[in-house]
């Protein structure tokens, strides 16, 4: 018999945001990526092909856990036509020393979208310019909101520039933040709009075909890639990619096979890759200059999975938060 914990989103919430604390928890677990501690299986996926979706399940055991996540996340990406989220889901969580269930965190999706936002912020962090002031965003859901909420855990932003292939949705998105950050957000005509000379900028689309081109680039751009997390997945262009002084993945395993390069290898082509754990632990580097264009593809990891409901249940055991039942 087992007492297994039962948070509700609403619990969830209260218990973790888009904090520094947050912040750390996410970057710690990069470096245990890259030197192969722990254990993450190569996640797997269901796709649902007539309702524009997938479900894709991940985990990973990190020593000095209590608990080893195993997340099963739905993306269903005409959602928002129905006026629903995209993105939904929930965490089982089980005793690292015995196994046994400790938790069930019905967080409809949040916990991905936090742990996704920091991941974004932690990019930003140890690759783009230290005066990077503009961010660019590609796409108009949630997750454009958060990881605009997040990079300003790490660079002073002061204007904001949107394109979404729904420019209602940017317009909303733009006015929403510019009331709510204080900071000047605009709607722009195209993707290469939103790229400056020395800014970030960051994809968000579930794209199956390129959005950003070599000829977008500009001299000390950052650029994170978040959406190609499938192998018919696609935002950068595949000569943006080489083009780039710096490619960064957070594992090589999965950009290969599910993220920015996979197409790159199908186009029977190669580049230098590193770990964003490298470039945190300092065994690779990142940016070295200001002019030069850096990449990160972010794919998510189970890992991070682990280490944003380690943190829930930590803080949920402190406050008595949610509830107890008896298996």
């Amino acid at each position: 018999m087992a007492n297994v914990s039962v948070l509700t989103e609403s619990d969830i919430r209260a218990l973790v945001g888009l904090g520094h604390d947050e912040l750390t928890a996410i970057e710690a677990v990069y470096p245990l990526i890259s030197e192969a501690v722990g254990s993450m299986p190569p996640i797997q996926r269901l796709d649902v092909p007539e309702h524009n979706g997938e479900i894709d399940i991940k985990s990973a055991y990190l020593p000095g856990f209590d608990g080893i996540a195993v997340k099963i996340s739905a993306g269903f990406f005409d959602n928002p036509r129905r006026g629903l989220p995209s993105l939904g889901g929930l965490m089982l969580v089980f005793e690292t020393e015995t196994g046994l269930p400790a938790a069930a965190l019905f967080d409809n999706g949040y916990l991905t979208n936090i742990r996704t936002a920091l991941a974004g912020a932690v990019a930003a962090k140890h690759l783009a310019r230290a005066d990077a002031h503009v961010v660019g965003i590609v796409g108009a859901g949630m997750q454009a909101r958060l990881q605009v909420e997040a990079v300003q855990l790490v660079r002073d932003i002061d204007q904001i520039l949107i394109w979404a292939r729904r420019p209602e949705a940017a317009t909303e998105l733009a006015t929403s933040l510019t009331r709510e950050l204080g900071i000047e957000a605009s709607v722009v005509a195209s993707p290469g709009d939103t790229v400056t000379t020395g800014g970030i900028v960051v994809t968000t689309t579930p794209s199956t075909e390129p959005l950003i081109t070599k000829a977008m680039l500009r001299p000390g751009l950052h650029l994170t890639a978040i959406g190609s997390d499938a192998e018919h997945k696609q935002e950068l262009a595949v000569q943006a990619v080489i083009a780039a002084d710096v490619f960064v993945s957070d594992s090589r395993r999965q950009s290969k096979r599910l993220g920015e390069l996979r197409a790159v290898h199908d186009a029977g082509l190669d580049r230098t890759t590193v770990e964003l754990g490298e470039v945190i632990a300092e065994t690779s580097n990142g940016r070295n200059t200001d002019d030069q264009i850096t990449i990160c593809d972010l794919t998510g990891t189970g890992a991070q999975d682990t280490a944003i409901a380690s943190l829930v249940m930590n803080r949920a055991r402190a406050q008595n938060a949610g509830q107890t039942i008896a298996t």
